[in-house]
């Protein structure tokens, strides 16, 4: 098997796992049906900021029912307790150094470039290599692949994410406190630096909701990655001063609505029952989000930097309210 046939299989291996750890057995695709595969990536996310995670402050009931109508996992650890090479090893399923995306990336024009330049004479990967293959470049051939929101894995030519294997890509190149930040539709600018990020999560939901329809009768992959709760802080004025957990609370009240607009568009094309939907962080929370019982926080590689929460929904496959250690 080579490696793209096996990043391609791999992509249910979560959920295979899920199944052998809860003494399910059987097949995990049905003949002639391949699974809508939806993974939505939550940026500096604390294990202890969602409700099913024992969260009291801040509200999120659809991000809840994807644990109670499937799987929650209580000891999950991202790849890195940072962005970029927790991204790497998400999309490659390799450690981070074997990628050589061993710490964040930077923008390659803005004030921050001199970091770049640092790095390349350092020997530093400024992007995800393009020998490393991704996620979306083992399924192309196959599903319609997008990839929405925070990039982070490089912004030169080559490595942007409608190069690196997605059909469609709207978002940010990098973090949201780096300048400059302008939004992109694959390789086009369309909204100039500096973006209103109040509206952020509105766009990345509805241009989701866009893919959603236009590929309901075909398989696809959606990698919905969330500029926030990222700092700075932004919600939309409908979910701005909303929470009691502050503007951080708000955040992610407002991703929480999110994940309910992508669950409520499922359920009304009938994609619902074969549709995997993940839930994550990319690793632990900075100053403002709660770790949990865990110590430490994102950049550190005690477990409150690398465990974060995950729950998984595919209801022709995974039985409801499962709870994996």
């Amino acid at each position: 098997m080579d490696r793209r046939a096996f990043l391609r299989s791999g992509a249910l291996a979560g959920a295979g796992i899920m199944f052998s750890r809860s003494g399910i057995s059987g097949p995990l695709l049905l003949p002639g049906r391949k699974p809508n595969i939806i993974i939505i990536l939550a940026d500096d996310l604390g294990y202890g900021d969602i409700g099913c995670y024992g969260c009291e402050n801040i509200r999120t009931p659809n991000i809840d029912s994807l644990g109670r109508d499937g799987v929650k996992m209580t000891d999950f650890y991202s790849s890195a307790p940072v962005c970029s090479p927790s991204r790497a090893g998400l999309l490659t399923g390799r450690y981070p150094p074997r990628t050589t995306v061993t710490q964040v990336l930077f923008p390659s024009t803005g004030p921050e470039m001199v970091v770049n330049a640092y790095l390349a004479i350092s020997g530093v990967s400024l992007g995800l290599p393009r020998d490393e293959l991704t996620l979306a470049e083992a399924m192309k051939s196959e599903y319609a692949t997008c990839c929405i929101g925070k990039w982070h894995l490089g912004d030169t030519r080559g490595h942007r994410p409608h190069e690196r294997g997605f059909h469609h890509y709207l978002g940010l190149l990098y973090s949201n406190d780096m300048a400059p930040l302008a939004l992109y539709r694959n390789s086009q600018v369309v909204e100039k630096a500096p973006v209103n990020q109040d509206f952020l999560t509105r766009k990345y939901t509805e241009e989701a909701l866009w893919f959603i329809k236009e590929n309901k009768d075909k398989p696809f992959l959606l990698y919905f990655c969330h500029t926030f709760p990222h700092v700075p802080l932004h919600a939309s004025p409908e979910f701005r001063g909303k929470s009691k957990a502050g503007l951080y609370g708000d955040c992610v009240e407002e991703i929480d609505w999110s994940v309910g607009r992508l669950l409520d568009a499922l359920e009304s094309y009938g994609l619902a029952e074969n549709t995997l939907v993940v839930f994550t962080s990319d690793n632990g929370p900075w100053w403002n989000g709660n770790p949990g019982n865990h110590r430490g926080r994102k950049n550190d590689t005690f477990e409150g930097g690398m465990v974060v929460p995950m729950l998984a929904r595919w209801p022709e496959q995974i039985p409801a309210g499962r709870v994996i250690a």
